[in-house]
């Protein structure tokens, strides 16, 4: 998946970049990807919309981190390490374990870095191994 709105930034720029920053677009980014996964099932757009909302949250995000955990870079560990240290503004929202809002936010600054750094072939390694540790587990 490429949709690219200028250059991609090197690795050093995304590096200095605020967590929360990265996890602002990661978040976005996450998202795109989990509907366009979905909508490739052909699945109804009810369905859909389920599906993604199960999938773009604190727990699941959280999940698939400590499920990928292993197979990050060292670099990649200290995008997530630096997210997921990373403190808002606010706190997490009252539904949500703090712990897991965390780990959430350093899932998500990973995908903004991969994103911005234009590392889209290790974006799909990543998906794909997600994937298939859901259709396993």
């Amino acid at each position: 998946m490429s949709l690219r709105f200028g250059k991609t930034m090197e690795q050093h720029e995304a590096l200095q970049m605020n967590a929360l920053q990265l996890a602002y677009l990661g978040d976005s980014v996450w998202e795109l990807i989990v509907r366009y996964i979905l909508i490739m099932h052909k699945y109804n757009v009810h369905h859909m919309h389920k599906d993604c909302v199960s999938l773009v949250n604190a727990h699941s995000q959280a999940e698939i981190l400590q499920n990928i955990q292993d197979i990050l870079t060292e670099k990649e560990s200290e995008v997530v390490r630096r997210g997921r240290n990373a403190h808002a503004k606010h706190t997490a929202p009252k539904n949500q374990n703090p712990d897991e809002y965390a780990a959430a936010t350093g899932f998500e600054a990973l995908f903004g870095y991969l994103y911005l750094t234009g590392q889209n072939e290790r974006i799909s390694e990543l998906i794909s191994n997600i994937t298939e540790v859901q259709k396993n587990g």
